[in-house]
């Protein structure tokens, strides 16, 4: 078993003790109903990321959280014992992290990189524990987006046409001459909305397209692209 590093806010515990007393909490608690939940957040990064606790039963005897959703040590950020403040930092701590007396964990300057699902474990008095999970959102502050087309010029019930948004930004709308983009069983969008695929093109999607995209705090639109359809007989349409 690796090692742990810890800090104490009061007193002098030997590093084996308290392993011995993370050992004790899970073997003699058995899970409950998940009652307790982490408030999910969105942040820009840079930013200190406040992962607040909900429902958090009364008599709260220690706080473990974890990185992802498994609740083994290596997930381990760090242990807080609340009666005797001592605050056990896992292999999955940072540098930046603090479980506060409430049980909310506090990262400092977080990046991209701490976004995802966290899991909180709550131990009450009576020897039981709940299980409460959140993700947080850490979203860069300033938007990029830029619209790319496989093609621009294609010819009707022939041609596909894949447009792709290329973007920083958490959600992503089509837009369809200025309006948002209505789908209809030739348009296929990606799981995250970042490419639309049109198979095959019809005379009435010639117009212009666009990408739409947001995070918590601001949107903005790409610049415009035109699809020209050509019929059989050669004729465009604008």
């Amino acid at each position: 078993m690796g090692s742990l590093s810890f800090s104490t806010y009061r007193g002098h515990v030997h590093w084996q003790g308290l392993l011995l007393v993370v050992s004790l909490f899970h073997f003699w608690c058995q899970p409950t109903t998940a009652e307790v939940s982490i408030v999910s957040t969105s942040i820009a990064e840079g930013e200190a990321a406040l992962l607040p606790l909900q429902n958090t039963p009364p008599n709260v005897t220690a706080y473990i959280w974890y990185r992802g959703q498994k609740t083994d040590r290596s997930h381990m950020i760090a242990f807080l014992i609340t009666h005797l403040r001592y605050d056990i930092k896992g292999p999955a701590y940072s540098g930046r992290e603090r479980i506060n007396a409430d049980g909310s964990l506090l990262i400092d300057n977080a990046y991209i990189n701490d976004e995802g699902m966290y899991t909180v474990v709550v131990y009450v008095a009576d020897s039981i524990k709940e299980i409460g999970l959140g993700r947080l959102i850490v979203y860069e502050p300033d938007l990029i987006v830029s619209l790319g087309a496989s093609n621009t010029t294609v010819t009707e019930n022939k041609d596909t046409v894949v447009l792709t948004c290329n973007t920083n930004a958490l959600t992503i709308q089509w837009l369809f001459n200025g309006m948002n983009l209505e789908l209809n069983e030739r348009m296929k969008v990606s799981k995250v909305h970042q490419s639309l695929t049109i198979d095959p093109v019809k005379r009435e999607d010639a117009g212009t397209y666009q990408c739409e995209v947001f995070n918590p705090i601001m949107s903005t639109a790409s610049f415009p692209v035109v699809l020209h359809v050509k019929l059989s007989d050669t004729r465009f349409l604008p």
